[in-house]
């Protein structure tokens, strides 16, 4: 049997704790001392500082209150936990890793959610995650309030992560009243082995098809995860004198904390390897560039959309970037250029890439430690504790250097799809995790060659077809359709739609002509782009076709559109730098 894994061994992994536990109550060996004077999170806009203690004590505060005002406890009857929280922030506030903690510490399951999201989208992820509370920055209520209005949740289960004028009670409130009441609630014990069972977090991912599915993520994968890359950076060696990251260090907190690379990456990781994050609330490039030269920064979290405005951006002309260290990118694939651009842009740091998904929460391969550049193509080293094999079309596996789809373990993988036996079955095999990507492994390196997949890369979201065409088809216009993705500098790629025009469509364009056939394409954009968050927009554009190639059981035969993609005349790639208010 070919597998592949890293033979640097693991430390003990505790697995009787919860997260925050973890992070905010104990020491593990080889754990960086973080200095007292060294804070958890830095404001952006003020430039606030908030130590481990005011995080300590607001988390607490906060579970109290839940625990006394909106009854969150550890649930039973045939689920490690009862309730479930929706965390929706329209800015990545300070008042939101807290209010995750404070969810966990009760025993509570948080479901992050993107606060662009629709209120149909939003429905969807509340309607299976069953969520008691909704925790919601004020500018994201009123969608919040209508997903909710949906599934039957009442007013009284909102909290706000910041103040307003709302008669909602908010985070800081709650806080006050957490610490000013006595303790409410009985602290969550785990017994050993009971952290691998006992959900932590709902993140959904579209794995190979459909539509989001909620990924169960233990509190001992995200454990496991910090403690492998931990080992993988070598920041438990006292004799390596070339640490990633010291107490000390800034990193750059824009990449949005709903996202599993955010969440664990950054949120977790990060404090773990005694960093501070600077909380940076809304993505605006050339801000993002002023506050990484005032502060300092010294670690920059990417996705090649970044990667390609560092490089581009006119904003970036002239400007010092010696004080950074390390730079490295997720989500999807970054071109070796690009990275080329990046070592003259950022002359001491340590630039690679990293390769991860929700359903292995997170990290699978990483820059090694020690690197000055990243091997071009290279998604990085196996960390320590994962295992791989590369599968080929017949089942058989791939010998070093030839190509397959990656399959993985380790103790970081998550417990499979919420509540969706059928789903799980297809992804989550005896322990092991199939990716859906396909690769080269050489020297225990990951190279992604593509997706075996149906899932699209759209600024490191994801993007499932099946979603799309199925919204596509209810449109009087749309007999048919396919959704493929387009290679786009900016986005990585974008949403094509394929379409076969109704009866009504064909009329209108016969009687119309081309400028009819243009309006009928921009209708049916429409449609998608009123009901679905930005990054799912049919920005490839719309191309009609007769009929949607298919195989005889009916499965589209999607492949053969990609090809076709490629002889479109499309619209021009979207301009990387037109948008410096571009959300990522």
């Amino acid at each position: 049997m070919t597998e592949f894994h890293s033979p640097v061994p693991l430390p003990h992994i505790p697995d009787d704790l919860t997260i925050p536990q973890f992070f905010l109550r104990t020491e593990s060996p080889g754990r960086p001392i973080r200095p007292r004077n060294v804070p958890f999170f830095i404001d952006d806009a003020s430039g606030r500082a908030v130590t481990y203690e005011e995080a300590h004590h607001r988390a607490y505060g906060l579970a109290n209150a839940l625990s006394m005002e909106w009854n969150i406890r550890p649930g039973d009857v045939g689920m490690p936990l009862q309730y479930h929280v929706m965390s929706l922030s329209l800015k990545v506030a300070m008042n939101y890793p807290v209010a995750v903690w404070a969810v966990q510490i009760l025993g509570g399951i948080v479901t992050p959610a993107n606060p662009s999201f629709t209120a149909d989208e939003l429905q969807h992820q509340l309607s299976i995650a069953r969520a008691k509370l909704i925790i919601v920055h004020p500018a994201g209520l009123d969608t919040a309030r209508k997903a909710a209005s949906a599934c039957g949740i009442p007013d009284n289960a909102f909290l706000l992560l910041d103040e307003n004028k709302s008669s909602l009670p908010n985070v800081n409130g709650a806080v006050a009243l957490g610490w000013n009441k006595g303790e409410n609630y009985e602290a969550v014990r785990l017994q050993p082995g009971e952290a691998r069972r006992t959900i932590a977090f709902l993140s959904f991912s579209s794995g190979t098809t459909g539509k989001p599915k909620a990924v169960a993520i233990s509190h001992y994968s995200v454990i496991a995860n910090v403690i492998q890359m931990a080992v993988h950076n070598r920041l438990d060696d006292p004799d390596w004198p070339d640490k990633s990251t010291l107490p000390g260090d800034l990193a750059m907190g824009v990449l949005p904390f709903f996202h599993i690379y955010g969440l664990v990456v950054i949120m977790h990781y990060v404090l773990y390897a005694g960093g501070t994050i600077l909380i940076v609330p809304k993505f605006n490039f050339t801000d993002f560039l002023d506050s990484i030269t005032r502060y300092k920064a010294t670690h920059l979290y990417l996705v090649p959309p970044m990667c390609v405005l560092f490089c581009k951006h006119p904003a970036v002309k002239g400007r010092d970037f010696s004080h950074i260290k390390f730079c490295t990118s997720g989500a999807a694939p970054l071109g070796g250029d690009l990275m080329v651009q990046l070592g003259k842009l950022f002359p001491n740091a340590a630039i690679g890439q990293g390769y991860g998904l929700t359903e292995t929460a997170t990290t699978v391969s990483y820059l090694p430690a020690g690197c000055k550049m990243g091997t071009v193509g290279s998604s990085g080293k196996l960390i320590p504790g994962v295992s791989a094999k590369v599968v080929k079309p017949d089942g058989s596996l791939a010998a070093e250097g030839e190509p397959g789809e990656l399959v993985v373990t380790g103790p970081s993988m998550a417990m499979g799809y919420y509540d969706n036996p059928a789903a799980t079955a297809e992804t989550f095999v005896d322990g092991w995790v199939r990716t859906g990507d396909e690769v080269v492994i050489k020297n225990n390196e990951v190279y992604i060659l593509d997706r075996i997949k149906e899932i699209m890369k759209v600024r490191g979201f994801q993007v499932a077809p099946a979603e799309l065409e199925a919204h596509l088809l209810a449109h009087p216009y749309v007999s048919d359709a396919c959704v493929v993705g387009i290679p786009d500098e900016y986005s990585g790629e974008v949403p094509m739609a394929f379409v076969v025009p109704s009866a009504s469509a064909l009329s209108r364009i016969t009687k119309g002509g081309a400028s009819a056939e243009e309006h009928v394409k921009q209708v049916i954009e429409k449609h998608v782009s009123d009901h679905k968050i930005n990054y799912k927009w049919l920005k490839g554009g719309v191309e009609f076709i007769d009929v949607i190639p298919k195989n005889p059981s009916g499965k589209i035969l999607r492949r053969i559109l990609r090809d076709q993609a490629k002889t479109v005349k499309r619209r021009a790639p979207e301009i990387v730098y037109r948008q410096t208010q571009a959300k990522l």
